[in-house]
């Protein structure tokens, strides 16, 4: 077995870190989703519409997909976490192991979710995930993700990767996917957030 790359040691550090913080984590965002996601997971149901079938990448303690079922939206749930599926699993939802970077996605989508999750991706490995993430949609499907805005990262048991709004625009852009729609907030810690709803354009 080869040794794990430095990006992917990074990667694996931080689902570790996790296993160890997903109950607390959990009892954190009992909440969850705040009105800003919600306004953003509203505006992913109206455009998948009713029945149609969405890949959560990176669901922890599952409370958007939650939603979205309300909403009449069938969710893939998956974590590359395993205590964040078991703790759904005690509430009956099944979820699936899966590391976006090293795993195959599926497909195709409706839509991808994926919610303060991918500013855990190292920065030389986003291009690869979001190319998976625009192949496994189909012509049409909607991408919602969140990112840490500013520059930078932080290292430690939680890789944390920045990205200026522009910055992960072109990511997008490159990737092949249309932007249809962005917000920037402020959280209650004063972190600044960017969420942006992209497309595949459908031909």
């Amino acid at each position: 077995m080869s040794k794990p790359t430095k990006s992917l040691e990074k990667n694996l550090q931080t689902i570790a870190s996790y296993e160890g913080y997903a109950e607390q984590y959990n009892a954190i965002v009992d909440k969850l989703p705040n009105p800003h996601d919600e306004d953003a997971l509203r505006r992913l149901a109206k455009r998948v519409g009713i029945g149609g079938h969405v890949l959560e990448v990176g669901s922890g303690p599952g409370r958007d997909a939650d939603f979205l079922e309300t909403l009449g939206i069938t969710v893939r749930r998956t974590d590359a976490t395993q205590r964040f599926l078991e703790l759904q699993a005690e509430r009956g939802k099944k979820g699936e192991l899966l590391n976006i970077i090293t795993d195959d996605l599926g497909g195709p989508y409706d839509a991808v979710l994926a919610l303060c999750v991918l500013f855990h991706i190292p920065r030389d490995q986003i291009d690869q995930v979001l190319a998976k993430i625009a192949r496994s949609l189909r012509p049409g499907g909607a991408f919602l993700v969140s990112m840490r805005n500013g520059e930078g990262e932080t290292t430690g048991n939680y890789h944390t990767v920045y990205w200026t709004k522009e910055g992960f625009i072109e990511r997008i852009a490159n990737a092949g996917m249309d932007l249809a729609w962005d917000k920037c907030t402020i959280d209650c810690d004063g972190d600044g957030w960017n969420t942006f709803l992209a497309v595949k354009p459908a031909v």
